[in-house]
């Protein structure tokens, strides 16, 4: 049995008359980028706005470039570091030993 709604499915505005109803669209043009892994993607882009040089890839998310021969280097990332890798990286082992040293006698009650 039918509800009675004669317009279900569709929405407010959608009709069949399309752009002589909203008015002319604005002129568009289409750029291809091309990330390191081949990837191509077309962004539609206003005639009279400003192409960026980078375009993030729709599919894998590195940078995408407008040169099909030499696309933009995937981002590097960092491993992982540890609190002891960055306290490493500030101190050497002799600077480590005396800071040692110094906090123990400290406990001791030697200072």
């Amino acid at each position: 049995m039918a509800s009675g709604n004669a317009i279900r499915g569709s929405r407010v505005g959608a009709g069949p008359m399309g752009e002589a109803e909203r008015g002319e669209s604005a002129p568009r043009l289409r750029i291809s980028f091309w990330c390191s892994n081949g990837h191509e993607t077309q962004p539609s882009f206003a005639h009279d706005a400003q192409v960026p040089d980078t375009w993030d890839c729709p599919r894998c998310g590195f940078p995408a470039g407008q040169d099909k021969d030499s696309p933009p280097d995937p981002p590097r990332t960092e491993p992982y570091k540890t609190h002891l890798a960055y306290v490493r990286e500030r101190r050497s082992d002799e600077d480590g030993e005396a800071i040692l040293a110094e906090a123990l006698a400290k406990l001791r009650g030697e200072i």
